[in-house]
C-alpha cells in the first residue's frame, strides 16, 4: 500500500502550459508523490528536472493545422504516445491525473480515459485549446483562467480559478519591487516579448527610448529576449549611444525575478500570453498588447481583443508596430492620468490571486474522496 496518493502532472511547449503545471506541482508534492510527464526536447524539462520533480519523458508535438501527410504522421506519433502514457499510468498507478491542455498533455490525458483513471484539466486561454475541448466531457472538473472559456466547454463540473501565479503578485508592493530593484519611485514603463524576446517590439521600442527618456522622464525596464539582445544593442549604440549613462533606461536579455519587474512598472507592452496577462493584471499594469500572430489557433489576439472589451489595455496588431504608434499609445497614458488609473482598475479587478491553491484544492477532491 501506498504511503501517499501519486498524482502526474503534464503540460508544456509554452510557458502558459508549463508554469500552471509547474506551481500546482509545487503545492501538490506535500501531499502526493508527483510525476511529471513532458517532451523533454522542450522548455519543460530544465525547468522540471531543476525542481528535482521525477520527469516522464514523452514524444510528441505540436498537430498539424490542414490535412496532409505530416497530419497522418503526428497521428501516428499520437498513437505511440498514448500507449507510453499507458505503460506510465499502469507502471506508476498515479490516482489522478492534472493536464494544463496543449499538445504535450493530450496522451497522459487520453490514457487516463481509456484506464478510467480521474483527470482534471486547467486551461489558461480565453479562447480554450483543441485538447481542452475535446476531452473536457470526460475530465472530474475543470480549471478556467477566463470566465469567458465557459461558453466553448462541456462539463458540469467548471471552476474559474485564474492561472496559478506566485504569491508575491499579492503581497509586493510598487514602492518595495522599485526598492528592491534600485529604481527611484516614478513612472516606470516595462518592454518585453517574454524570454524569447519578440523583434517587433524590440525593434520599435529602440526607436523610442531616449525620445521617452528624455521628453518624458520615465524609466523604462526592457527585457529584450536572450537570443534578441545583441541585435538589439547594437541597433541601439547607433540610434542612442549614449543610452549606457541613461539612468532611466535598464536594458537586460531577461529578468530572472519579473514579479519585481512586473510590479515595479505602470505601464507595459507586452505579447498577449495566457499567463503573461496573468501577472500583468496582478501586478495592475496597463498594457499594450501586442499579440504573437502565429500563436495556436490565435489564441494570443482573442486572448488581447479580450483585455482591451474589459478596458484593462488596450491591442496593437504586429504588423502595425512601429515606433511612431508605441509611443502614440505609451504617450496617451504617460498625458492622461485618469485614464492611466483606469485602465490599472480595470487590470487589477481581473486579478485571481489564489489559482494554485483553488485548483490543488480541487485536484485533492479528487484525489483524497
Amino acid at each position: 500500500m501506498k504511503d501517499k496518493p501519486t498524482i502526474f502532472i503534464t503540460g508544456g511547449g509554452t510557458g502558459g502550459h508549463i508554469y500552471p503545471a509547474v506551481a500546482v506541482a509545487d503545492y501538490m508534492k506535500t501531499f502526493c508523490d508527483v510525476y511529471y510527464v513532458g517532451n523533454p526536447k522542450n522548455l519543460e524539462y530544465d525547468i522540471v528536472t531543476k525542481k528535482d520533480y521525477k520527469f516522464l519523458p514523452i514524444k510528441i508535438k505540436g498537430m498539424p493545422r490542414k490535412a496532409c501527410l505530416s497530419l497522418v504522421l503526428w497521428m501516428i506519433e499520437l498513437f505511440f504516445a498514448v500507449l507510453r502514457a499507458i505503460y506510465y499510468e499502469i507502471k506508476y498507478k498515479p490516482d489522478a491525473v492534472f493536464g494544463t491542455g496543449g499538445y504535450v498533455s493530450a496522451p497522459s490525458l487520453i490514457a487516463a480515459k481509456l484506464l478510467s483513471i480521474p483527470f482534471i484539466m486547467h486551461d489558461c486561454d480565453a479562447n480554450p485549446g483543441l485538447v481542452t475541448r475535446k476531452l473536457a466531457p470526460y475530465a472530474a472538473c475543470v480549471s478556467l483562467a477566463f470566465d469567458k472559456a465557459k461558453e466553448q466547454i462541456n462539463n458540469k463540473n467548471i471552476h474559474i480559478n485564474g492561472n496559478p501565479i506566485r504569491s508575491e503578485f499579492k503581497t509586493l508592493t510598487k514602492e518595495q519591487a522599485r526598492k528592491s530593484f534600485g529604481i527611484r519611485n516614478k513612472m516606470t514603463i516595462c518592454i518585453m516579448g517574454g524570454s524569447q524576446g519578440a523583434k517587433s517590439i524590440n525593434m520599435a521600442s529602440v526607436n523610442i527610448l531616449k525620445t521617452l527618456s528624455k521628453n518624458y522622464n520615465v524609466q523604462i525596464i526592457f527585457q529584450t529576449g536572450k537570443k534578441k539582445y545583441d541585435e538589439v544593442e547594437k541597433f541601439l549604440m547607433e540610434v542612442y549611444p549614449d543610452y549606457i549613462n541613461d539612468k532611466n533606461i535598464i536594458m537586460k536579455p531577461y529578468f530572472d525575478d519579473m514579479v519585481t519587474v512586473l510590479k515595479a512598472s505602470d505601464i507595459a507592452v507586452s505579447r498577449a500570453g495566457s499567463l503573461s496577462i496573468s501577472e500583468l493584471c496582478a501586478s495592475g499594469v496597463a498594457t499594450i498588447f501586442v499579440p504573437y500572430p502565429h500563436a495556436a489557433a490565435d489564441h494570443q489576439r482573442k486572448n488581447a481583443k479580450l483585455m482591451e472589451n474589459y478596458g484593462a489595455g488596450c491591442y496593437l496588431e504586429d504588423d502595425d508596430v512601429s515606433g511612431k504608434r508605441l509611443l502614440e499609445l505609451l504617450v496617451n497614458y504617460i498625458n492622461n492620468p485618469e485614464l492611466l488609473s483606469n485602465v490599472q482598475f480595470n487590470a487589477s479587478s481581473l486579478a485571481k490571486y489564489n489559482g494554485t491553491y483553488e485548483i490543488s484544492e480541487q485536484i485533492k477532491s479528487v484525489v483524497f474522496k
